[in-house]
């Protein structure tokens, strides 16, 4: 099955993984598919998985692929009355609606339209990042069908507000686990722990460790995007370590944009399971 785009533009995004993924777990077949850290997808919608279990901390991330499982014609509509301009950007921001379809609507335009597709929370948990501009716009959700696409590979999905620890929790011997937490790669060498502490921290590292090395006890296949550093690898004992390159993107001077080596590890189950179905 051909992977899908991502219908959110999201920091950190692994569609440039994918073609690693892919090389990784080659023919193998899983029956379920499990991602507690499910940011913008591009791996759940490069898998397809038939039977898949998604969740995040943050819950109107989580409500916006509720209501895109359920409503993607309603948001398309709902989107297409909205201008794209400054003005309906920063009115939109400010705004704090209540229901579910409206949070959602608000969440897909703010991130269409904001600098950079960042998201970015300030410490009242106020989303504050600029008006885009320029190209910026949710016209591709639906010149791309991107919506009505993602609500059918969300069919048998469930979505879940819920700590990665909760979330993989039921993962089994016939299930392939992606984790993607927080990182920054831009202090490898330099004070990791001090630089991504407010984004995941070290505690939660290690605490993720032993949840992925748990589920891979239990027979699950589990896949560890993280950080390039030695403390990183070293919480993985058990783990095939790849080395995975992607371009750094984000420095407007195009001369100055270079390589960054991300881990990925692997833990193959530690149970032996036979396997017999698929997506």
């Amino acid at each position: 099955m051909d992977s899908l785009k991502p219908f959110l533009k999201w920091p950190g995004g692994k569609r440039w993984l994918v073609p690693y993924v892919r090389r990784i777990i080659g023919d193998q077949r899983f029956e379920d598919y499990f991602e507690p850290f499910v940011g913008g997808g591009a791996m759940f919608f490069a898998v397809r998985p038939w039977v898949a279990v998604i969740s995040d901390i943050n819950p109107d991330l989580i409500n916006t692929y509720q209501q895109v499982k359920l409503h993607p014609r309603e948001l398309v509509e709902k989107l297409q009355a909205l201008p794209v301009s400054k003005e309906k950007y920063l009115e939109l921001r400010a705004s704090r609606p209540t229901h579910p379809l409206e949070v959602a609507v608000r969440f897909l335009y703010l991130n269409r339209t904001a600098f950079g597709g960042m998201y970015r929370l300030n410490k009242k948990g106020q989303f504050n990042v600029p008006y885009g501009g320029g190209e910026r716009t949710p016209e591709p959700l639906w010149t791309h069908n991107l919506l009505e696409d993602a609500a059918t590979a969300l069919r048998n999905a469930t979505i879940m507000v819920a700590d990665f620890q909760d979330a993989l929790g039921t993962a089994h011997e016939r299930s392939l686990v992606y984790c993607d937490p927080t990182y920054t790669t831009a202090h490898n060498n330099n004070g990791f722990i001090r630089y991504n502490e407010e984004n995941f921290s070290w505690a939660d590292q290690k605490r993720l460790a032993r949840v992925c090395t748990e589920a891979a006890e239990r027979g699950a296949t589990v896949l560890v995007s993280n950080a390039y550093h030695a403390e990183v690898r070293d919480l993985y004992p058990a783990a095939e370590v790849h080395t995975v390159y992607r371009w750094d993107g984000l420095c407007p001077t195009p001369s100055k944009r270079r390589a960054v080596r991300e881990y990925l590890l692997v833990l193959r189950p530690l149970r032996a399971a036979s396997c017999t179905c698929g997506y």
